[in-house]
């Protein structure tokens, strides 16, 4: 009966599983979930908080460093010293031997608190400035993350769209050739047809429950692309909210002239990077300055020939000590000189880069101008040809029922149909991807 109970447990559970209700979600649901959810992005939120971090930790080198030290020792054998006889007075009685004198007791302790301060140092208030560059730089980095993650789920939700529509396209093409292939029996059966006529239409029937098969396997692995990239659940059921008639493609405003490259995350990036470098070079060059810093230093010592003395607190003395302490470098062997030397290069180089990134980014929003504008083109074709694709099936579906046409004529005209609906569809994925690409070409496509 135990068992029994747990199997019933274990199939309620699982039934419980395939009932779980499917998530109905839009594009911009899509794209907050990832936001919030996808793995890589949570991986730059970590690098963001690991720079923030470093800023604080670069802070605290400045600020007061104390620390208490303390110790006993038992000195099992004292350090002695070699005094010459003849360096006291009255000499030693003409004794040449050195005398082995010891000044260290047997037990010794000390406690002291030492503070260090900074009070000048070049070289940290610039890595101040460098850290909260990097800061910056982590945060832009995070943002293209965010900017891949809408692209990537935008062409996956769409994909997914036209995965559905292709889906439903297929199961009326079957219904309708279904149809057609009962209205070609019928008349095989009352002597009107042939029965090749039958044959036609049942291969093309069978090759259309293949694709069916085939496209829903297609309609699963794209949702699950999407969920993928969303950092959903892949199991978890969704439904599409959006239809394919309700997506607007068209060609956002694109300037003419004077482009503000700055809206590219890669350009700010650069810019980025840039001040890093020239930070850099502000550092080597801050090395020839001096370093400054402060110290306090207070403490008690003490020293006996016996241990339990250690613990008279009589014998234990002040000593204290406050001072200032520099570092002039004089010569390090041109090694400043030659890091100087290599940040200017650097700098050199990542304006070379931006001036290559300026030029890119203007050939990429050209190329995909051009590229939306030819699959809007093509897209208005692929409509039009569907529209006539129908309206040579439906011809044909009338003169052979009125015994006027042939049955191969329609099947040709059906397998037509299905390839414009196709090519349709194509098209309008097509479009749609040179669209995202043409707004993140421009800067557009996320903002926060």
């Amino acid at each position: 009966m135990k068992g029994l109970l747990i199997l019933l447990l274990l199939i309620g559970f699982a039934m419980k599983l395939e009932a779980q209700e499917p998530i109905d979600l839009t594009l911009e649901d899509c794209i907050r979930y990832a936001l919030e959810n996808n793995e890589q992005l949570k991986i730059k939120q970590l690098d963001r908080e690991i720079a923030e971090a470093e800023v604080r930790k670069t802070i605290s080198m400045g600020l007061p460093q104390a620390n208490v030290n303390g110790g006993l020792n038992y000195n099992f054998e004292p350090q002695k010293s070699l005094l010459d006889p003849n360096s006291f007075p009255g000499g030693s009685g003409g004794s040449t031997e050195d005398i082995e004198v010891s000044f260290q007791q047997k037990y010794d302790g000390n406690i002291g608190l030492g503070v260090d301060q900074l009070i000048f140092d070049g070289s940290y208030f610039v890595g101040l400035q460098a850290a909260r560059t990097y800061k910056e730089l982590s945060t832009k980095e995070h943002q293209k993350s965010k900017i891949d993650i809408v692209e990537a789920v935008s062409k996956a939700y769409y994909n997914a769209l036209i995965a559905e529509e292709q889906l439903e396209l297929l199961e009326k093409n079957i219904n309708r050739l279904d149809t057609l292939l009962n209205e070609t029996r019928e008349m095989y059966d009352a002597g009107f047809a042939e029965k090749i006529d039958v044959d036609r239409i049942r291969v093309n029937y069978n090759n259309l429950k293949v694709d069916l098969s085939r496209t829903r396997q297609l309609k699963d692995v794209s949702r699950k692309l999407l969920k993928f990239q969303m950092g959903m659940d892949l199991n978890q059921p969704i439904s599409l909210m959006e239809n394919l008639e309700d997506v607007e493609v068209n060609v956002p405003i694109v300037p003419i002239e004077n482009f503000d490259y700055n809206q590219r995350i890669e350009y700010s990036q650069l810019q980025t990077n840039r001040s890093l470098a020239y930070l850099d070079l502000k550092n080597n060059k801050v090395q020839y300055l001096p370093k400054l810093y402060a110290r306090f230093g207070y403490g008690w010592n003490t020293a006996a020939a016996t241990g339990s003395d250690l613990f008279v607190s009589r014998r234990w003395l002040d000593n204290g000590a406050i001072g200032i302490t520099a570092s002039i470098p004089i010569f390090d062997g041109f090694l400043k000189s030659n890091k100087i030397q290599q940040n200017r290069l650097q700098v050199k180089q990542i304006e070379n880069q931006m001036s290559y990134v300026e030029k890119s980014i203007d050939l990429e929003i050209e190329q995909s101008k051009i590229s939306l504008n030819s699959q809007l083109e093509t897209l208005e074709v692929q409509k039009q040809n569907v529209q006539l694709a129908q309206e040579v099936y439906d011809i044909s579906k009338v003169k052979y029922q009125e015994g006027v046409g042939s049955n191969l004529e329609v099947i040709d005209a059906d397998a037509s149909l299905k390839e414009a609906q196709t090519n349709y569809l194509n098209a309008l994925y097509q479009a749609i991807t040179s669209q995202i690409e043409l707004k993140k070409a421009l800067g557009t496509l996320y903002k926060n």
